[in-house]
């Protein structure tokens, strides 16, 4: 349990969770052309935002590091408005829901580093 209690805090894999809990939604989605389209930005910027995460911890400077956070940012926000947009079925309202919320909190997280890094 305490390792899980870390993992919160650990945004290399929160990140992580987050583009593997949005593979799944995805997947459930109904099989409309909108939701097709969505889909795919989706799964794009959901696994961006960890990937970006990654790339900025391995820094080749601080101008990188900053220019990569932004990147995250940009690609959690992208992904609460791809989220929004799927028309998921009524049990899935409560994972949208959740994925939701959790693209805002990634997206605060990595305006907070911004702004500290500045």
């Amino acid at each position: 349990m305490k390792e899980e209690q870390n993992n919160i805090y650990d945004l290399e894999e929160r990140t992580f969770q987050f583009a593997k809990n949005v593979r799944e939604y995805v997947k459930k989605l109904p099989r409309t052309i909108s939701n097709i389209e969505y889909g795919k930005q989706l799964i794009r910027s959901s696994g961006s935002v960890g990937a970006n995460y990654i790339e900025a911890n391995e820094k080749l400077s601080q101008k990188d590091f900053v220019h990569r956070i932004k990147i995250g940012r940009k690609e959690a926000k992208e992904s609460s408005f791809w989220i929004r947009l799927a028309v998921p079925i009524a049990e899935q309202e409560k994972i949208q829901t959740m994925l939701h919320q959790e693209s805002t909190e990634l997206t605060k997280i990595f305006g907070a580093i911004y702004q500290k890094s500045k």
